[in-house]
């Protein structure tokens, strides 16, 4: 067995190897890339089974590299080993998923013993491991009360890369009349109705505007998802018919 790290910081790339030689003396290699990109390549060349890879990398992030490696080999075991329990992170994980996909998401504040646990579980007994941390926040987003539902936080994205109801309406498939009806969903769970000194939210500011900034503070959405989501409407826009 070998197995593929995927980390841009040289000294956590070092503990992971210690790591994984410690708790997997199955383990005949390590192999070491220092952003997505360079892992995407090693993982095709190499035909990597077995992945411990970051999230957030200056070059090419680890969601968008776990997703190109699990399209090309949907089979392939990755551990996500991550300082972030962002929701925008953990939907970005659970959005790319393969159907009976064996993975794991450990924070990296996780005990030494926590890490090899997981290393174990994922790579030789084919079991998956979230951190209770994690685990708790995918409930919490999956939530239809306190939570967002997909279609809500897909509102939430178009809204923040600018999109107009009726452009919304167009890219998802829906009515203009059902655009507002999820918008106005999404602005009470984000408590953008809530009045505040006798008026309402509603006349105080730009609710499109509100709704982004709640989310940015709340972490629903960082930079990382803002680009694959930017990059995804790019390649829809091409799709569209030229007038």
């Amino acid at each position: 067995m070998k197995v593929l790290i995927i980390e841009d910081d040289p000294l956590h790339r070092s503990y992971l190897s210690e790591a994984i030689r410690a708790a997997l003396p199955e383990c005949d290699g390590v192999l070491e890339a220092e952003n997505g990109g360079a892992g995407e390549r090693l993982a095709r060349d190499c035909k990597s089974a077995h992945i411990v890879m970051d999230l957030q990398m200056s070059v090419r992030n680890g969601i968008e590299a776990a997703r190109t490696i699990w399209k090309e080999r949907p089979e392939t075991r990755i551990l996500f080993w991550s300082n972030y329990s962002d929701e925008a992170y953990v939907r970005g994980v659970s959005r790319i998923v393969p159907v009976g996909a064996v993975y794991g998401y450990v924070l990296k504040s996780a005990s030494d013993d926590r890490l090899k646990l997981a290393l174990r579980s994922i790579f030789i007994e084919s079991q998956c491991v979230i951190d209770r941390e994690v685990r708790g926040m995918q409930q919490r987003s999956l939530g239809t009360i306190n939570g967002f539902t997909e279609a809500e936080y897909e509102i939430l994205v178009d809204i923040a890369l600018g999109l107009t109801d009726r452009a919304i309406a167009h890219r998802r498939n829906l009515s203009v009349r059902s655009v507002q009806n999820r918008l106005q969903q999404l602005y009470i769970k984000l408590g953008v109705y809530q009045p505040l000194g006798g008026q309402s939210d509603e006349g105080r500011f730009n609710l499109r505007a509100r709704a982004i900034a709640v989310a940015l503070l709340r972490k629903l959405l960082n930079h990382s998802a803002l680009e694959r989501a930017e990059a995804d409407l790019s390649a829809w826009l091409a799709r569209q018919p030229h007038n």
